[in-house]
């Protein structure tokens, strides 16, 4: 498959946005597709589909596949993953140029890196905003909508780039809005705790 630069911009554009959500499931199901023949990886993509690297990345995609839908425990695991996710994004988009084509690689990296933290921020803030709630439907459905979204994405990238475009820019004008809400309103809750136990811890020395 010969691969224009626009396509590969695509791709690495899926990889960076999807890898903000779940680094593994990008990891698992590129390499995956590699292996299998349904796609012709770009050689600083094609470590992914060695079994060894198909073997650990789909053990983390297992975990994290459960992890995420565990209230509390998918909060701690964004903020684990935060040292992770954007640099990740940002090397897997270089890796579809590689070293050869250093220019484009550097430009796949800007992009890929800042499009898996705006995806990044966007989910970790929704989690976050989502486990306030005492009950856990919500939260599993959240995380099924990214188990989702995750694989759809990254077909796109191979075959409708252009759908691929217009989803990124709709994605990204979703986060911000949802940051900016779900921002204020998760300050607007530390602010109302911070000031009950500042009340509590008055009436106790009263």
């Amino acid at each position: 498959m010969n691969l224009d630069t626009p396509q590969l911009l695509a791709i690495a554009a899926a990889l960076g946005w999807a890898s903000g959500l779940r680094l593994y499931a990008v990891l698992f199901l590129t390499g995956a597709a590699g292996a299998l023949g349904w796609i012709e990886l770009p050689h600083g993509l094609r470590l992914l589909q060695h079994p060894l690297m198909l073997g650990a990345s789909g053990v983390m995609l297992c975990v994290e596949f459960f992890a995420d839908k565990m209230p509390g425990v998918d909060s701690l695991w964004d903020v684990l993953h935060t040292v992770l996710r954007i640099p990740a994004g940002a090397a897997l988009a270089a890796a579809v140029f590689g070293a050869d084509q250093a220019t484009w690689a550097t430009i796949a990296a800007v992009l890929g890196g800042g499009l898996a933290a705006s995806s990044h921020v966007a989910k970790a803030t929704t989690r976050a905003a989502a486990n306030t709630s005492p009950e856990p439907f919500s939260n599993i459905g959240l995380s099924l909508l990214g188990d989702g979204l995750v694989p759809a994405v990254l077909w796109l990238s191979w075959t409708h780039p252009l759908v691929l475009a217009v989803f990124l820019v709709l994605a990204l004008a979703v986060s911000a809005a949802l940051v900016w809400v779900l921002a204020k309103f998760l300050r607007q809750l530390v602010r109302r705790f911070s000031a009950m136990s500042r009340g509590a811890a008055v009436r106790e020395r009263s």
